[in-house]
């Protein structure tokens, strides 16, 4: 099957759902061109969808989403497929045949949202949207805000029984267990790379001893303990007891800056520890907090917030790269050298946060469908041939930065598809 602009003009097409795919969709559509937004998971909304907060105002995520989940479903320019990935690429700038493959969702769109499904199925499955930090239903809802509204069936972790149970419990005939792979070609005539990132896999540090304690969490595990709609409404319990802890610690810089992980800073890790502090400022007033870094990186108006938090009493700052973790009994001793007063450092806490890097999604991808990227696995983007890449797709950065090269990518593709 092939699609192409109704219009007869060049389409765009934005891969990629998040914060940044959904400015460039929107900004391009509200002018007048067509567009295709493909995404991979079951909803929109990408990694801005599983935060807490996020700066400039500290707002939950669907102070910004929900507006613009909105604006896509009432704008006829935009054509939306979740679950779907780019599995190649043919052509030149002006005329590209993109070929897609949309993965069953075994839910059709007779589905209201009802959640009678999920309410009968017995079985379970791990909970990817919360980082495996409990467990949804085999039927679920990614989370409460998911856009489209719709329930995701993970077949592999259901039995006939309950294949037959979830069928049961559906009156709109909604669930349907056959249904198979889409493939499906596009005709655009510029692509916007809005791909986002992955949080750098915190096993391949093992120093940090992550995957030997549950009192050892990334970053990103923070934000969904933190959120209401987390695994523990909000409460910011240690994983495996849920114990509230009586001590915390942040590891800066974990993989990033690193010659055998990645070699460039994140950018936005020093801010996200920062705004995690207030979240458990909010909770345990008392606690003591230890922030390990290498350098506190808190550019322009961030440097007040910063300043703040430093004048916290029970937050301490210690200068100085993190050698070794070791769990001891629930919690964890944190070892570094003091690079200001070259003393050994050994920290026990309750709960330790490692403020993981960003890595680029598309990386493992981007060699097979023929893009260019620079050293570190970003998409460079090349206008000349209809290639633009955003937001984190194009360099680690927040969350402002990354709609405003979102909307620098929809002009470059806008002029290019005339």
């Amino acid at each position: 099957m092939t699609e192409q602009s109704p219009s007869g003009t060049g389409a765009v097409l934005v891969v990629g759902g998040g914060i940044s795919g959904l400015t460039a969709a929107l900004e391009a559509a509200e002018v007048g061109n067509d567009v295709f937004l493909v995404e991979k998971n079951p909803y929109m909304g990408g990694r801005v969808a599983q935060l807490n907060q996020y700066f400039p105002k500290l707002c939950p995520p669907s102070c910004g989403l929900e507006i613009n989940f909105k604006r896509v479903k009432s704008n006829r320019k935009i054509r939306m497929y979740t679950m779907t990935q780019v599995k190649s690429i043919k052509g030149a700038a002006g005329s590209y045949e993109v070929s897609c493959e949309t993965a069953p969702r075994y839910v059709n769109n007779n589905c209201t949202g009802c959640g009678a499904c999920a309410d009968a199925c017995p079985d379970e499955r791990v909970d990817d949207f919360n980082f495996g930090m409990g467990k949804t239903k085999a039927i679920y809802r990614p989370h409460e805000m998911s856009f489209p509204m719709k329930y995701v069936l993970d077949k592999g972790a259901c039995s006939g029984d309950t294949l037959r149970i979830i069928k049961d419990a559906c009156k709109y005939d909604a669930i349907d267990t056959e249904m198979q792979p889409k493939t499906f070609t596009l005709n655009v005539a510029a692509i916007v790379w809005a791909t986002g990132w992955n949080p750098y896999d915190p096993t391949k540090m093992t120093n940090l001893k992550y995957s030997e304690s549950d009192a050892i969490i990334t970053n990103m595990q923070m934000e969904r303990l933190a959120a209401p709609n987390g695994p523990t409404n909000g409460q910011i319990l240690r994983p495996g007891d849920n114990k509230e802890p009586k001590s915390f610690a942040f590891v800066q810089c974990a993989g990033s800056r690193d010659e055998n992980h990645l070699e460039y800073c994140s950018y936005i890790c020093c801010m996200a520890s920062m705004k995690q502090i207030t979240y458990i400022r909010e909770r345990y007033p008392e606690a003591p907090i230890y922030v390990f870094y290498i350098d506190l990186r808190t550019p322009g108006k961030y440097e007040k917030f910063r300043e703040k938090l430093m004048a916290d009493k029970n937050t301490h700052f210690i200068k100085g790269k993190v050698a070794d973790i070791i769990p001891e009994g629930d919690g964890v001793t944190v070892v570094a050298e003091n690079a200001v007063t070259g003393d050994k450092v050994k920290q026990k806490v309750d709960l330790c946060v490692l403020a993981t890097g960003m890595e680029p999604a598309i990386k493992a991808q981007a060699a097979s469908l023929g893009l260019e990227v620079d050293s570190n696995g970003f998409v460079v983007s090349n206008a000349d041939k209809g290639m633009i890449s955003a937001g984190c797709a194009n360099k680690a950065a927040d969350v402002v930065t990354s709609a405003q090269s979102a909307t620098a990518a929809a002009l470059k593709a806008i002029q290019a598809a005339k």
